[in-house]
């Protein structure tokens, strides 16, 4: 029997060890020491269900074994070089991602985290346009680096005190008590009015996620990328899309943009793409790629074994159909979530697309219910059933589990709901 030493010798630990912004989950949280595809297990050996996936990460299940298997011949034979060197792996997968993005973006420069790569995306639209401002949503997260968290929006992770004052928030495509479709107008009408008001020939790029997660699962109406992306090129700004999350089968394409039909002009994506092996790309056409030429590297980005794995996750999303799997169960979900809605007044929306879903809790009173999705968060957890929150005011349940999840998972996970909702 292994020698786990219990969750409040973990909290003891981190309590004397770590930082103090490392928070967990849970009043009476589980030690995890076990995961298999979309099921994980305490140290006790109950079973858990996860609906989160590490925030999008596990797309293709925890410990998959044919992705282990991929990733552990690599470290059998060479692990690590740094990019000075040639090795084919990094090749390999730059080569499979220019077949998979969208439109001409063939170019791939590998890093290790949704962070990383969205600084070089930033940075990369300054090389490019020789301009330096930039225009983010309201809602949005975009990394813990200096220019990723300067174009984050939500307060509780814009640490640093002295963030760069060269980002223009405009609201994003959602608005509580206003139809989804009036918000993205006003949105788009915002972001002409800074352009006007900060001049276009001084702003670089505009960033955004296709659904913003930690934001609350906003997810913009079908024609708001179209329209936004006609509006930043007639002033020359490049649209950056930040594709961590939303990335790699998650909604149900391959990449989310596919479901708005927009090819931006520079995309980032991570997470999913390792499903657990640190590996993350800004990606970008020929054109762009261009302006970066002065040597820059990433000394973990890209190594052997993070490729092998992205290969053999790439691989794996194709073999099994997790896109349309996704889809099939995403609608499901939210077609359940829905039903739910109606019958507990608490869900006041449900929102997402593939399985990145949302589910908003508000109180009789309109106020953010917090504390009530703390609380289901809690039970679920009892239950077997292992699910995120987010939002500003952190009452938006999150739902964004392993692709390989089943049908019959996904009626254990409402029934599990419906039965913490009847008696919250």
């Amino acid at each position: 029997m292994p020698n786990y030493i219990g969750p409040q010798k973990i909290i003891e630990k981190k309590k004397a060890f770590l930082f103090p912004c490392t928070h967990h989950f849970y009043k009476n949280p589980p030690q995890i020491v076990k995961g298999t595809m979309q099921y994980l297990f305490d140290a006790q050996g109950k079973k858990y269900l996860d609906c989160f996936a590490g925030v999008s990460v596990m797309s293709c299940g925890h410990c998959n074994p044919e992705i282990l298997e991929a990733a552990i011949h690599q470290m059998r034979t060479l692990q690590h070089t740094t990019a000075i060197y040639l090795t084919q792996p990094m090749a390999d997968l730059a080569e499979k991602l220019s077949h998979l993005l969208p439109g001409d973006i063939t170019r791939s420069f590998f890093c290790c985290t949704g962070s990383e790569a969205n600084e070089g995306a930033l940075l990369l639209a300054r090389l490019f346009t020789g301009r330096n401002d930039f225009i983010a949503l309201n809602n949005s997260l975009h990394g813990r680096t200096y220019l990723a968290m300067s174009t984050t929006a939500i307060p509780m992770w814009r640490t640093d005190p002295n963030l760069s004052d060269c980002v223009t928030f405009v609201p994003n495509a959602y608005h509580r008590g206003k139809a989804s479709e009036h918000a993205a107008a006003a949105s788009l009408d915002a972001i002409e009015k800074a352009i006007e008001s900060k001049g276009g020939h001084r702003i670089a790029a505009l960033i955004a996620e296709p659904i913003q997660g930690n934001g609350g699962i906003i997810t913009p109406p079908q024609w708001y990328f179209k329209k936004l992306k006609a509006v930043l090129e007639k002033h020359g700004i490049l649209l950056i899309v930040d594709e961590v999350q939303t990335g790699f089968a998650r909604t149900g394409k391959m990449f989310a943009m596919e479901h708005y039909a927009v090819v931006p002009d520079i995309m980032t994506i991570a997470k999913a793409m390792g499903n657990g092996m640190p590996i993350a790309a800004l990606c970008t056409n020929d054109k762009i790629a261009a302006a970066f030429t002065k040597p820059s590297a990433s000394t973990f980005g890209g190594n052997p074994v993070a490729s092998s794995t992205a290969i053999a996750v790439l691989d794996y999303i194709r073999k099994y159909n997790l896109c349309a799997n996704a889809a099939r169960l995403g609608l499901k979900l939210q077609s359940g979530l829905r039903a739910l809605r109606n019958k507990y007044p608490v869900i006041c929306d449900v929102r997402g697309l593939g399985l990145m879903v949302g589910a908003e809790l508000l109180k009789e009173n309109g106020a953010p219910a917090s504390a009530e999705t703390d609380l289901i968060l809690e039970a679920l957890k009892d239950q077997g059933v292992l699910i995120g929150k987010n939002g500003l005011a952190r009452n938006v349940l999150a739902f964004q589990p392993p692709l390989v999840i089943t049908e019959n998972d996904i009626g254990f996970l409402l029934e599990a709901l419906e039965d913490v909702l009847g008696r919250i």
